[in-house]
């Protein structure tokens, strides 16, 4: 299958170092993901608050990247799959 939403993808400037969230609230976060439509930095879901599904939730906003030194795979929440 392939993507129907990578069309969506923009060049995004991260919201913040860390989990934006968790930084607003005290929380922690195991890895992170920045979302390729608005730049959105949230927590996976391995993570307390998976701040990153919740972004999703919230926006429709399907496309993230992973957010960790050294990654730079592409996930979409829609179909559910690694992307790019």
């Amino acid at each position: 299958m392939t993507c129907q939403h990578l069309d969506q993808q923009q060049d995004v400037t991260p919201s913040a170092e860390g989990c934006e969230d968790c930084l607003k609230t005290g929380g922690w976060w195991l890895h992170l993901r920045i979302c390729l439509i608005c730049g959105h930095v949230g927590c996976c879901d391995s993570s307390p608050s998976k701040h990153a599904s919740k972004h999703f939730h919230d926006t429709g906003h399907p496309l993230v990247q992973s957010f960790q030194p050294g990654e730079d795979w592409v996930w979409c929440y829609i179909d559910k799959e690694i992307v790019g």
